[in-house]
């Protein structure tokens, strides 16, 4: 699987929750704060894990529920969101940190001549400010947000925004990722999708996406690249 149609490449774009942080203590210290906030039980970082890759919304409404899917009452979500984004605007990047590997691998990359974007179903209000305060904000010629565009992943549109951005084909185009709506939306735009061996997929193995490779740091990027 190493370096099959990976070569090539010209521009790599990268999600930011499960792939470059590990958000999930802030995530899960506002959800359980809110929770808190309508007189429900905590739910804790391991079950919050679960539920986290398709934006702030549906992580309050997976909460709520207890669930992956379905709706929550809409009084009840009306209470609770906008406490969550209040807690969570405070507590974007106090507990949370770059996976290993992960300023290396981007100076590798930059080093080589590929040009980054980070692209994310967070909202703007979040990405941004957790960027920075990572130190890796710099290293990204465009930041593409959950509520950048009118659709996020796994549609296909913020990659394709990003392409033309960049001015490059499809074929020369990478996601780097750690979840099934990574890999749907890669397949959609004609990209290329490496995907890393830990994060945040709903508790399933990203293996069973079938991305064109799986990697367990940043840095085993490169090799992939240069094979």
């Amino acid at each position: 699987m190493a370096g099959v149609g990976l070569l090539n490449r010209k521009m790599i774009l990268i999600d930011l929750d499960g792939t470059l942080v590990d958000s999930v203590p802030d995530l899960a210290f506002s959800v359980d704060e809110m929770m808190m906030h309508i007189g429900q039980p905590r739910w804790g970082d391991a079950k919050v894990r679960e539920w986290v890759g398709n934006g702030v919304e549906r992580l309050v409404k997976r909460a709520l529920l207890g669930q992956l899917e379905g709706e929550p009452d809409a009084d009840l979500y009306a209470k609770a969101f906008p406490y969550f984004m209040k807690v969570y605007a405070q507590n974007t990047s106090l507990r949370s940190a770059l996976y290993p590997g992960i300023s290396k691998g981007l100076q590798a990359l930059l080093a080589s001549g590929f040009r980054l974007g980070c692209v994310t179903n967070k909202a703007a209000a979040f990405t941004e400010p957790l960027l920075k305060a990572m130190g890796i904000y710099d290293n990204f010629e465009i930041v593409i947000s959950g509520d950048t565009l009118a659709k996020k992943k796994p549609d296909p549109l913020p990659l394709l925004h990003a392409a033309e951005f960049f001015g490059v084909p499809a074929e020369q185009a990478l996601m780097v990722g750690d979840s099934v709506s990574d890999v749907k939306a890669a397949r959609a735009a004609g990209f290329a999708i490496v995907c890393m061996s830990y994060g945040y997929n709903h508790g399933m193995d990203i293996r069973d996406a079938n991305p064109d490779a799986v990697i367990d740091s940043l840095t085993e990027l490169l090799p992939l690249l240069s094979a």
